[in-house]
């Protein structure tokens, strides 16, 4: 197949249908609905913040809401650009998202016309060098393509998706336009607000971060393993082999070698060698990254724990409660009046007053309404009403205050807005434990690939799916291990290769009737259900509890997440990244221009 060929594949999409542009449509219109809920509570908890801050008196006031702040704006990255988020690929994203790049190229038309098509025997040339004081680590130009490739391509997908949500890209952060050229639009400098730079400034800007803050975790774990390089995990290794068979098959039906292919897509210099390379550098640094959090983990005692819940209890205590999202207060003032005392129909209101079939099937499992052991935290980040509902200048929600009071009982109810709670337990510090799970993810086959389009149809032979192959399982040995099996042969969710396990899962932190179905106090190991989610249907094995309380998990992750972060602090301090200027000047100058090649 010529290149002319590959280039117009590169470059458009391709076609689609009237049923999915209909369906794209609406997910869209959906999706956008749920992040105009999120800016809005986003911004209302800002101003609230920023107005306790003009009112504090003390140092340590102003401090401790400037923490909360920051906070906000680090767990804004889902809806928005905080301003370390505004950096869109940090190093870690190398491994995770390159991994696809080439495919979302070719199915997207993310793709820069280009890429120093130009240059020829320059490729190899050191463009800049990463060094701690002592060890120098030398990087090609082919190597910064590849670098650039990645940052480049992010920034465009993420600029795509809010076109796509019908949101306005420049009020998250990316006033930038990708049909003009880069060097000519200015944007704000993330290190710095109050200096102007071009968006091309910015990528090269953030490509060079991004090769500095991957090059020091290598030459860290290097150092920490005697001077050799370690190896990458045999997952790692089968994602690696796995991705470059896909880009060599790829690369066949256009008459391309991997390395020409690469090329074409990523850049000049970007050959097979440099991507295996760089892959393989991601992995070990973002092995090395982990492993700082997983050492410090291990060092902590009880009394740490305990002086962490001192410090931290209203944090950590949790509620658990029924909630439903009406589409208007009239549909939830009348889900309200008919809700029994004892919350006995919640779940057949919910599918009730439920809009779409799938929300109807998901509400027939009760587990789908419940929030069990949740704290004000993870409820704070939810969409629905009574979050939102008049967070005052001092950032205190009426709907989460009234949960979270002493004066809440099991069994009081109320309505903010579009929402109704009931209360299944009131706030305590409970003693619910983290647990072990396993899981096979049957999802109903859709021509977009995606549960939400599914028809009745295709979810019920789903379910017929998940019904055998839990009696695979029945009819066999029974036991974990021959679950993990059938996870590894059968399940379409990620954890497969793990053979479908989850360690350490808290409240919360997995789709309702998936989490919930764990937190059941009836729960006990060997446990197996089927339960659904909009994934699909989720053939359930449940491991057993840790041992762990949830609060100590949650205290032990937060003092070795900011223990990790003071260590990777520290080495941020240590390494710089200096470019040779005369290589410099043979950086991409403009990625709209078409070079030839």
């Amino acid at each position: 197949m010529a290149k002319k060929q590959l280039d117009e594949d590169l470059l458009v999409s391709g076609g689609a249908s009237s049923a999915q542009h209909s369906k794209s449509a609406k997910a869209a219109a959906a999706k956008q609905k749920r992040a105009a809920k999120a800016k809005a509570r986003y911004d209302k908890k800002k101003e609230a913040l920023n107005a306790q801050l003009e009112k504090a008196e003390t140092d340590a006031q102003k401090e401790k809401i400037k923490a909360k702040l920051r906070a906000l704006e680090q767990g804004r990255s889902g809806h928005g650009l905080s301003k370390k988020a505004k950096k869109v690929v940090a190093w870690v994203v190398t491994v995770v998202v390159v991994v696809a790049l080439l495919c979302t190229y070719v199915a997207t038309g993310a793709v820069r016309n280009g890429f120093l098509a130009y240059l020829g025997t320059f490729n190899n040339m050191t463009v800049a060098t990463v060094t701690d004081g002592t060890d120098k680590i030398k990087v090609s130009l082919g190597q910064y393509n590849y670098y650039f490739a990645t940052v480049y391509n992010n920034y465009k997908s993420l600029a795509s998706q809010y076109e796509t949500y019908g949101l306005n890209a420049a009020d998250y952060g990316m006033d930038v336009d990708f049909s003009k050229k880069l060097s000519s639009q200015m944007t704000t400098d993330p290190d710095d607000d109050s200096k102007e730079i071009t968006w091309l400034e910015r990528i090269q800007q953030e490509t060079l971060d991004t090769i500095r803050t991957n090059y020091m975790y290598y030459n860290e774990a290097v150092k920490a393993n005697d001077g050799k390089e370690p190896s990458i995990t045999e997952d790692q290794q089968a994602e690696l082999d796995d991705a470059l068979d896909q880009y060599r098959t790829q690369a066949q039906s256009y008459g391309y070698t991997l390395s020409a292919y690469l090329v074409q897509a990523m850049g000049k210099g970007v050959t097979e060698s440099v991507f295996t390379h760089e892959m393989t550098v991601s992995y070990i640094a973002q092995n090395y990254s982990d492993s700082l959090s997983d050492t410090q983990a291990e060092t902590y005692t009880q009394e740490d724990y305990d002086a962490y819940l001192n410090e931290h209890r209203s944090e950590l205590e949790t509620v658990s409660v029924r909630i439903f999202e009406a589409d208007s207060e009239e549909d939830a003032q009348a889900f309200e009046s008919a809700l029994a005392a004892d919350g006995s129909n919640f779940a057949d209101l919910a599918v009730q007053y439920s809009s779409s079939d799938l929300d109807k099937m998901l509400n027939a499992d009760p587990h789908n309404t419940q929030e069990l052991y949740a704290t004000r935290s993870m409820l704070e980040n939810s969409s629905n009403a009574y979050a939102l509902a008049d967070a005052d200048e001092d950032g205190n929600s009426e709907g989460l205050d009234w949960l979270f009071s002493t004066d809440r009982k099991a069994g009081d109810t109320a309505r903010f807005s579009t929402t109704v709670v009931y209360v299944i337990s009131p706030v305590s510090l409970s003693d619910v434990q983290t647990v072990n799970v396993r899981h096979i993810l049957i999802a109903p086959e859709t021509e977009s690939g995606t549960a939400s389009d599914a028809t009745a149809d295709q979810w019920s032979a789903a379910y017929e799916k998940a019904q055998s192959v839990l009696q695979q399982w029945q009819n066999g040995d029974a036991t974990e291990d021959s679950f993990a099996t059938l996870a590894q042969e059968n399940s379409s969710d990620g954890s497969a290769e793990d053979g479908g396990l989850y360690e350490n899962v808290y409240p919360g932190q997995m789709v309702s009737n998936f989490g919930n179905w764990c937190f059941d106090s009836a729960r006990k190991t060997g446990d197996t259900a089927i339960v659904q989610s909009q994934y699909g249907y989720h053939i359930m094995y449940f491991v057993g509890q840790t041992g762990t309380p949830v609060w100590e998990y949650t205290a032990q992750q937060a003092l070795a997440s900011d223990d990790s972060q003071s260590a990777s602090d520290a080495l941020d301090e240590k390494y710089t990244v200096d470019t040779n200027w005369l290589a410099s000047r043979f950086f991409e100058k403009d990625t709209d221009i078409d070079f030839g090649g």
